[in-house]
């Protein structure tokens, strides 16, 4: 245990609540597929770390400090368009979602959704779709 399996689906966290961070991983830990290889606290250090490390899949809050997630995300599809974006947050107005949108996210999930829907949501962006939230889908 511990090893990343070599045809895995590379994630990074990033967000400044390790607390968080522990949740999404123990949940992305199901699925043995998928592989967490680096957690993060802002922006910055993401940016500093795609300079080593292209993952698949960036998960992401919105506020952070130093860097926050929409304009984090807006560097990373600049610099690596084909890493895909999945913002996770506890803002739920549509403003921040069209925000995260412009910016190049491909999903954005609610954090009081994460247990029932992080798995689906990391599922539909590996599948080339869109995701939103529930909650604000309606």
């Amino acid at each position: 245990m511990g090893e990343v399996a070599p045809f895995s689906y590379e994630i990074l966290l990033v967000d400044d609540h390790p607390l968080v961070r522990q949740g999404v991983k123990t949940i992305i830990a199901r699925k043995a597929e998928l592989a967490v290889v680096g957690e993060l606290q802002d922006g910055l250090e993401l940016l500093d770390c795609l300079n080593n490390r292209l993952p698949h899949l960036v998960i992401l809050d919105i506020s952070m400090p130093r860097l926050g997630g929409i304009e984090a995300t807006r560097l990373i599809k600049s610099s690596h368009p084909e890493i895909k974006v999945l913002i996770l947050t506890m803002h739920n107005r549509r403003e921040y979602v069209a925000l995260a949108r412009l910016a190049g996210a491909e999903g954005y999930l609610l954090k009081d959704e994460v247990d029932k829907e992080l798995l689906s949501a990391i599922e539909t962006l590996r599948q080339g779709r869109i995701y939103l939230s529930p909650l604000l889908a309606g």
